[in-house]
């Protein structure tokens, strides 16, 4: 059985701008890095990515999309395909239609706490370019199994969301543009380690989760068993959040984690602090455009009776009431209005 003696797992988490950070990234690596790379990008669940290719153009790396069951090599990048998270095991990597994480698949977390719990301190994890909370929960997984934690610098980020999250919550080791970045990959992967890291047998890794024992060992509670999006059982979910889940609607908990807080629901959609809240937000614009839609229609329909009305010759007490019911839809619907626009609405509206 050999030590290993090197970090030699890179896990990489972006999302919006991340195409062209991480073009910058693969193409400083040389050919000969002795170390893998794992790469996940949020995209559409049900888009077509070409993510891998132009990785793999970009330089002399080879990149792919990976595929379930696939052994892992050196200098190699292996890409999350569109609708699949991509977790490390034991020497392979696996794909899975589990529950979205953050309103994604693939997810940033789920492959950074599988990377945590099978490789430990072997593991570098880097967080790019992004929006919200991505990949916050998942480098705390690193640094709790003792790997290294990397982030993007915020004034370098196209998107800073996710490094400043990422800031919000831990010390990183290293924070650095993406022009530093391939130069302190080479360097982590070239440094040696000390001899009680993770261990490896004939080149396949032995699940060692690091020195953190409390990654894969939490027990469980009424929640789901979230093992397939990281590796890990989530710790019981003791505190009814009150909210639902803005995937299936069914009831959220919270669940605590090294000073973040997650909703996750017993399906196991999981949300991070932020998506959730942004995901509130969305619904909200949705139902208030929808509202506001049945109160236009409802004014004009209002509007086609009163003047038939008047045609027909209905009574003054009818045609008046027709007027008034007009008038008041016109005030509701500017307020929503105002409200999609975030916007004080008038004072008229408000009295």
């Amino acid at each position: 059985m050999i030590r290993a003696s090197h970090r030699d797992i890179i896990v990489i988490g972006a999302s919006a701008g991340g195409v062209t950070a991480l073009k910058g990234v693969i193409r400083e690596l040389p050919p000969d890095l002795p170390a893998s790379l794992f790469v996940v990008l949020h995209t559409v669940p049900r888009g077509v990515s070409q993510l891998a290719p132009i990785l793999d153009a970009a330089g002399p790396l080879r990149a792919s999309f990976a595929e379930d069951g696939e052994g892992i090599r050196y200098g190699h990048v292996y890409v999350a395909p569109p609708d699949r998270h991509l977790l490390l095991r034991d020497s392979h990597v696996h794909l899975t239609r589990a529950p979205k994480e953050n309103r994604t698949r693939p997810a940033v977390n789920p492959l950074f706490r599988s990377a945590a719990a099978a490789y430990g301190r072997r593991v570098v994890g880097v967080v790019l370019t992004g929006t919200l909370d991505n990949g916050t929960a998942g480098l705390l997984a690193v640094e709790a199994g003792g790997g290294t934690t990397v982030v993007q610098d915020p004034e370098d980020a196209e998107f800073p969301g996710m490094p400043l999250s990422a800031l919000d919550y831990l010390d990183p080791d290293h924070v650095v543009t993406a022009a530093e970045l391939p130069g302190l990959l080479v360097e982590l992967v070239g440094e040696e380690m000390a001899e009680s890291g993770p261990e490896r047998l004939d080149g396949a890794v032995v699940n060692n989760p690091g020195p953190d024992d409390s990654i894969g060992t939490h027990q469980r509670g009424p929640g789901p068993d979230l093992t397939e999006l990281g590796s890990r059982e989530v710790r019981p979910p003791n505190t009814a959040s009150g909210f639902t889940c803005p995937e299936c609607s069914g009831a959220l908990w919270e669940v605590e984690e090294r000073g973040l807080t997650e909703y996750v629901c017993r399906i196991g959609h999981l949300f991070g602090p932020e998506t959730l809240l942004e995901e509130h937000a969305e619904r909200r614009d949705d139902l208030l455009e929808t509202a506001l839609r049945s109160i236009e229609e409802e004014s004009a329909l209002t509007a086609r009776l009163l003047e038939r009305g008047r045609e027909r010759g209905l009574s003054e007490h009818r045609l008046r009431r027709h007027v008034q019911r007009i008038r008041t839809l016109e005030r509701t619907a500017a307020s929503l209005e105002h409200l999609l626009r975030e916007e004080s609405p008038p004072a008229e509206a408000a009295e």
